[in-house]
């Protein structure tokens, strides 16, 4: 499993991570929850490498992360969705997602797999990634993603600002890479009833530390709603 132990870490003199210990189960889905400013996208980074942690530990299958730098961890099998996206917008579809294959010692194209799971970016991937809905532009930094054929995929507000009927579509290819291909997922949501419907597991912070975590199949009876509601 993704293991993280007494994480800490500072912006500016402000503590913002305070002792984050959490497990994220191996072929499961943990969804991370919280108002925001809590530091769930902080915590991200840090599992990333995008931001230091003062002290702590980052374990993957009992490798070490924490020295690593992100290209390393890629290569160790973390996948990483940043909130907002950050698509290259001047790049096509197609090219944007051979960016995602640079960690791969011989990438061989775009595998089937990915057109099969977004078939929207084979229908545009002559497109530029700029000339996309917000929703194409979302599944194309998953697709991105995936291409590091990652054991962990880690993706922070995947439906923000998208509509409806491309948050089903999400759902339910995140729902496939667990249950058909054995993936583990981090994800960071907002929206409720979206993290709800995908928790195998559920952690909750407030002000940098874990307040609450359980299976997911519990957040109902234990109130989580009300811990995260402003």
């Amino acid at each position: 499993m993704l293991d993280i132990a007494g994480l800490n870490q500072y912006y500016s003199g402000s503590h913002i991570l305070r002792d984050v210990s959490l497990q994220a189960p191996e072929g499961k889905l943990s969804v991370l929850l919280g108002r925001n400013g809590v530091g769930k996208s902080t915590l991200l980074k840090c599992l990333m490498g995008v931001v230091p942690i003062r002290s702590g530990s980052i374990q993957w299958h009992g490798q070490a992360l924490e020295a690593l730098k992100p290209h390393a961890r890629v290569a160790a099998g973390l996948g990483y969705v940043p909130q907002g996206r950050e698509i290259f917008p001047r790049l096509t579809v197609e090219e944007n997602l051979l960016v995602g294959a640079a960690s791969r010692k011989a990438p061989k194209g775009i595998p089937a797999q990915i057109y099969e799971l977004f078939p929207v970016l084979k229908d545009m991937k002559s497109r530029r990634g700029g000339d996309l809905s917000g929703g194409q532009q979302q599944q194309l930094a998953i697709g991105r993603a995936l291409m590091s054929e990652p054991r962990v995929l880690i993706l922070d507000e995947p439906t923000e600002g998208i509509q409806p009927n491309i948050i089903q579509d999400i759902g339910r290819t995140l729902r496939r890479l667990v249950d058909e291909f054995g993936m583990t997922i981090v994800l960071v949501e907002q929206y409720y009833e979206f993290a709800e419907m995908l928790a195998d597991h559920y952690v909750v912070m407030d002000r940098g530390e874990v307040i609450a975590h359980g299976p997911g199949a519990e957040m109902q009876d234990k109130g989580v709603r009300s811990l995260i509601s402003v």
